[in-house]
């Protein structure tokens, strides 16, 4: 019994040092591939996986129509070169893309060569701090002209999505301040904080000093302040403090946070959130929602994109548009096609070819603008600006004017750990 427990022990290392040795060649292929340009990375993907099996997983299923397009590149310089992706793309559901990646780095087979992953709060504290992932910045990314590398360096993002404050316009209501959707009687529609997290890190920011301040400058300019609101505002001072949470203004961001948990409506998808704020029927309701789905809105006597009102879009509005979240692609630290993913990331990043599955929609962003193609004009149909609701005003807009709360993995893990319990309970108390 004895020896049977040695020679467990012994394999059981083994494994443990040969996955920490392809974790180093990873890193070092991934240090070389960053001084390479998009050709250069082209040749030795070709030389590494010509005829092989390619697999990745993915929050979203566009992955899937990215590879046929790659797999054109690279046979412009050679026309031989083939690629097995069919089912090689992945898109696990209820949140599972962690556990499979970990259990593919940690186990004796590696499958997954990269992915394209969301959620900014678990990706730090499971991925990146446990080293499952590792970040590759492509030469052409880095030296790109006007690349927006803020927020987008580390880990790579390949898009950032917005998810904005709409209204139906047919009532009598008015939202021009971002205190009007937490105010009494109100009921915003919102997907659940614990169904699609990006939401959750949304409200963790908000307690973020920059945009803990938006919400005190929005607060000084409402119309609809009163003591009541002034007493909340103070109590979250010791909310603040019990959370570990510091800053001069966070008070007010974690009473916007509170509020907006006690009042919005739970929903189980943006699609239908959309669907239901174009109507007649939907009157005076507000909404929290990807931008994006106005572009699939069908119209009806009963439906239409002019029913809404994105509210950053009026010239008076004040306080936070939306929020921010983002797509990042990195590798696995046990990649068995590193040279491949390498290219495949540079190829989505820098080149709008790569970047089409995103970017033929409005309402994503990708960080370098040759990748991106125009959406300003999204609204109008035979040269009349007919739905000015859709025409997308931009990545700079956006974040500056339309004041984006912007997810930033590290920022979210440092305070989930308390944040995330004193948000479920308020949810759960309403």
């Amino acid at each position: 019994m004895k020896k049977v427990i040695a020679l467990v022990l012994v394999l059981a290392m083994m494994i443990s040092l040969c996955s920490f040795a392809l974790a180093e060649d990873v890193a070092e292929i991934i240090a070389q591939a960053e001084t390479m340009t998009l050709e250069e990375l082209f040749l030795k993907a070709i030389e590494e996986s010509n005829g092989k099996r390619f697999d990745a997983v993915g929050n979203s299923s566009r992955g899937k129509s990215v590879l046929p397009l790659f797999v054109e590149a690279l046979q412009k310089i050679d026309p031989n070169y083939t690629l097995d992706y069919d089912g090689g793309w992945q898109q696990p559901k209820e949140n599972k893309i962690f556990d499979q990646l970990t259990k593919d780095v940690e186990g004796s087979n590696h499958v997954m060569s990269m992915t394209l992953i969301q959620d900014g709060n678990q990706i730090q504290s499971k991925m990146l701090e446990t080293g499952v992932l590792l970040n590759f910045v492509p030469k052409d990314w880095r030296e790109a002209e006007g690349v927006a590398k803020e927020n987008n360096e580390f880990p790579l993002a390949l898009q950032t999505l917005n998810k904005v404050f709409m209204f139906n316009n047919l009532g009598e209501k008015t939202y021009k301040n971002m205190w009007d959707f937490v105010a009494e009687g109100e009921a915003p529609l919102f997907m659940g904080v614990n169904s699609e997290l990006v939401g959750k890190n949304f409200l963790y920011m908000m307690t973020n000093d920059k945009y803990a301040t938006w919400a005190k400058e929005a607060y000084e300019l409402w119309a609809g302040k009163n003591e009541e609101y002034d007493a909340l505002i103070e109590d979250m001072k010791l909310d603040a403090a019990d959370l570990g949470l510091s800053g001069d203004n966070v008070q007010f961001g974690l009473a916007w946070v509170y509020l907006w948990c006690e009042k919005y409506n739970e929903q189980t998808d943006d699609g239908p959130i959309c669907n239901t704020l174009v109507t007649t029927s939907a009157k005076d309701q507000a909404g929290l929602l990807v931008y994006s789905k106005l572009r699939s809105v069908e119209e009806t006597p009963e439906s239409s994109v002019n029913n809404i009102t994105v509210a950053a879009y009026q010239d008076d509005y004040v306080g936070i548009g939306g929020y921010a979240y983002k797509h990042y692609l990195m590798l696995t630290k046990s990649s068995p096609l590193p040279w491949t993913s390498c290219a495949l990331i540079a190829f989505m990043t820098t080149t709008q070819e790569g970047f089409k599955a995103w970017g033929k929609d409005m309402g994503g962003y990708a960080p370098v603008p040759a990748c991106m193609q125009d959406h300003s004009k999204d609204g109008y149909v035979d040269g009349v600006d007919t739905y000015p609701a859709k025409n997308d005003r931009g990545y700079d807009w956006w974040l500056n004017e339309g004041k984006l709360v912007v997810e930033d993995p590290a920022y979210c893990a440092s305070v989930s750990g308390t944040m995330s319990d004193w948000i479920d309970g308020i949810v759960a108390g309403k």
